[in-house]
């Protein structure tokens, strides 16, 4: 299968910042405590690492089925907000770390949001030329 450009994950802005809130997650859990280590810290790894693979897989599925993989990120992001106020909560991240990451996925969120506005256009707008030109 070949890439199309159109999808190409690592060109997307979307994707490169999921994997910068990723790779910052990454490096704040080596700080979590051991007795969380199993638990919140796996969640938010997994949750945090989920966003921009999300993107990633959808790339390589049908214009409409990418679609559906934005909003997965979208909601995985919305889970990480979740997840790190809990790790605020446990006193495992300092209001200032929070507040940085927050700012990310608020970003996140509105390009997210943005983009996916754009592609579920695009692709109603080929399905459209599509219905017009086909052959029936």
């Amino acid at each position: 299968m070949s890439l199309r450009k159109r999808h190409n994950y690592k060109n997307l802005k979307i994707w490169k910042l999921a994997l910068e809130i990723a790779n910052d997650i990454s490096d704040i859990l080596i700080n979590f405590p051991k007795h969380e280590r199993y638990d919140l810290s796996s969640q938010i790894s997994m949750c945090s690492i989920s966003i921009p693979s999300n993107i990633a897989e959808g790339s390589a599925k049908t214009d409409k089925s990418f679609n559906n993989y934005i909003d997965i990120s979208l909601g995985s992001s919305f889970e990480l907000g979740t997840q790190l106020l809990v790790a605020y909560h446990r006193k495992c991240i300092n209001n200032e770390t929070l507040k940085i990451l927050e700012d990310k996925i608020e970003k996140f969120q509105k390009n997210d949001n943005e983009f996916s506005k754009w592609a579920k256009y695009i692709t109603s707008q080929f399905s459209l030329f599509y219905s017009l030109f086909s052959k029936k």
